[in-house]
């Protein structure tokens, strides 16, 4: 499943906005106009149902910072989402929540999930007879609650498998130098290098393999990609093998590698590693301009191999910010896949290519050169205009 369509009102920077979605979607936008804040959605989605309301609420600082600064009479935050697969829609999922007035802690004002298809039924719909009886159910969606989403469990596996990625190459070579360990799942890369080590084994060295091939375009000297275990003390360490004019490929341990080359092989292995949406966050960054431009070809290679295998674990979508010119040079980023975040007073705009980018794309034009210089700040454009 993927999410196809998403419907917001008064979230961060979105007083009201609504976008249709495919498999992969690129968000383009200046800043501030509220690129991390739209992924951010996605992953308090996620946290919905691992963590549950309270926690995902309190660890953004409270209802008031989420609350876009535009709302008027209508304080309720609301999250729609559409999920569907190849065949069509098959659940809506709607959320409206808020303060509550005395305890000032988050509380459900809305809560209902849709079977859509054939036939369509309402699954849930809060608040119901119990919640009247019982306020405090309120405090929770049903989404977290195990008995209470049995009917929806898809929904609730579906956003628990949703990750965000914006891996830094020094946390990964040193994570205990930036936290306490240990940590799960942290989407800066802290335990990026056990989870790998914690795989299955068959399975880690079959995605080492397939990254290590996947690579080689973008670090030619590179050999092979495998993992070891400190005997020591038993802390992993990535090893690369490369070419050089030896004999014998020479060595190199993830505190050795380029920064670029950490961030590459994490968002590789994050490809493999789930079946859920990833989200990322300029994944350009430390990566030279040509590698870029070469990062939405690695990442369909590398899906279209791990499907030729049959492995089951590959990405169902894919969401990424970025700034960058050489990442949406790709001439296959179709128009359906683009998402323009437009800031206004009133609100950030989700805006898809209109007529006329259509038109431009069509004849060839990367979005780099139609979509991407329409984020500009006006500003800017004034400045670069200036006769000095």
């Amino acid at each position: 499943m993927f999410i196809s369509r998403i419907e917001i009102r008064n979230w961060r920077n979105f007083n009201q906005a609504e976008a249709d979605l495919r498999r992969r979607v690129f968000l383009l936008g200046p800043n501030a106009a509220g690129k991390s804040n739209l992924l951010d959605l996605f992953r308090f989605l996620g946290e919905l149902a691992r963590d549950g309301l309270r926690r995902s609420v309190e660890r953004r600082g409270g209802i008031g910072p989420l609350r876009c600064l535009a709302a008027r009479s209508v304080s309720d935050i609301t999250i729609t989402v559409i999920l569907s697969n190849d065949d069509g829609p098959r659940w809506r999922y709607h959320l409206v929540f808020n303060r509550d007035a005395g305890t000032k802690a988050p509380v459900v004002k809305e809560e209902v999930v849709d079977r859509l298809g054939d036939p369509d039924a309402v699954v849930l719909n809060r608040p119901d007879a119990e919640d009247r009886a019982d306020p405090l159910r309120r405090s929770q969606t049903a989404l977290e609650q195990i008995i209470a989403n049995r009917d929806f469990r898809e929904v609730a596996e579906f956003f628990r498998a949703i990750d965000y990625l914006h891996l830094v190459p020094q946390v990964v070579r040193d994570p205990r130098g930036f936290s306490a360990l240990p940590v799960h799942n942290d989407p800066f890369g802290r335990d990026f290098l056990q989870r790998v080590w914690s795989t299955q084994r068959r399975t880690r060295d079959a995605r080492l393999r397939l990254i290590g091939d996947v690579l080689r375009s973008a670090v030619p000297q590179l050999q092979r990609l495998e993992i070891e275990q400190d005997p020591s003390d038993g802390t992993p360490h990535l090893i690369g093998h490369y070419e050089h004019w030896r004999p014998k490929a020479a060595r190199q341990t993830e505190a050795q590698f380029s920064d670029g080359t950490l961030r590459l092989v994490g968002l590789l292995w994050a490809l493999l590693d789930g079946d859920g949406p990833l989200l990322l966050e300029e994944p350009e960054l430390s990566l030279h301009s040509e590698v870029v431009r070469s990062i939405p070809g690695l990442m369909l290679q590398l899906q279209q191999k791990a499907h030729q295998r049959k492995w089951r674990s590959a990405r169902s979508q894919v969401l990424i910010s970025t700034h960058s010119r050489e990442l949406t040079s790709d001439p296959g980023i179709a128009p359906e896949e683009v998402l323009r975040l437009e800031p206004s007073h009133e609100g950030t705009r989700l805006l898809t290519p209109d007529a006329e980018d259509r038109a431009l794309l069509a004849t060839g034009l990367p979005v780099s050169e139609v979509i991407l210089p329409r984020t500009r700040p006006p500003s800017l454009q004034l400045l670069l205009d200036a006769d000095w």
